[in-house]
């Protein structure tokens, strides 16, 4: 994908000042996810079937992660787009269409490899998958590259940020428990030390105590001990041990 003439002119026209993100903080969290899964399937021993098993399940939550993205964005980004920009979204939902025929065809390869007598992973259908997911990884970083400037400026110019945090608020409304604490597991620990502390931060303000201190157990073991230090004197929590060097 590459961007129009249209679209380079609106993130020559992204403001200095800062403005309300919904998508730098989840897009470092799949890129976090993306990149370690790729290296994991590329280091993959196809002779040792509990790793294939292990791994390309890891694949398939990577896939099912990118899916719920996708519906997520249709659903509440493209359509407040449209809404005051009309067919201003029309590039990044073919994308949209490209990416979920992608992920079709990488499901069919991991279910290609689960399907393999007695678990075994042909090198060569390891190899295909590396280099499948490897593409559609490099897709996926131009494609939310262009959502954080482009997208992002469009936005900026035609909503306040009290609109945009409406539509973000809507948006994770609709999210699951279990997907939430899923995605939470691998945005916090690769987001930095300020955006931590506010997303948390917020959480705690609007979510049950429960909820909160169930994202601080999903988050707490991968974050660095310097991390959890400076995430735990800004939000006053007790500095409880045990967070390993992520």
């Amino acid at each position: 994908m590459r961007n129009t003439v249209q679209e380079n002119q609106a993130v020559a026209a992204v403001p200095t000042a800062p403005r309300f993100d919904m998508y730098t903080a989840i897009h470092k969290a799949m890129r976090a996810m993306m990149a370690d899964t790729l290296l994991a399937v590329g280091r993959m021993d196809p002779t040792d079937t509990e790793e294939v098993t292990a791994i390309s399940g890891r694949v398939m939550d990577l896939l099912d992660l990118c899916t719920g993205h996708l519906e997520h964005e249709n659903t509440f980004v493209h359509t407040a787009i449209e809404a005051r920009a009309p067919g201003a979204s029309e590039a990044v939902a073919h994308d949209h269409v490209e990416h979920i025929e992608h992920i079709a065809a990488l499901k069919q390869a991991v279910a290609a490899i689960w399907a393999s007598p007695e678990g075994r992973c042909p090198p060569e259908a390891a190899l295909s998958l590396y280099r499948q997911l490897a593409q559609f990884v490099a897709d996926n970083f131009h494609h939310m590259h262009t959502e954080e400037t482009a997208h992002n400026a469009m936005l900026w110019a035609r909503y306040t940020d009290a609109e945009l945090i409406g539509i973000h608020n809507a948006l994770l409304a609709s999210i699951p428990p279990a997907e939430m604490m899923f995605t939470l597991r691998w945005l916090v620990p690769y987001i930095s030390p300020a955006e931590r502390v506010g997303l948390l931060g917020g959480m705690r303000e609007h979510a049950p105590a429960p909820a909160f201190a169930a994202a601080l157990a999903t988050v707490q073991p991968h974050l660095k001990l310097t991390e959890w230090a400076k995430l735990a004197l800004a939000l006053g929590l007790p500095p409880a041990p045990g967070p390993v060097q992520a």
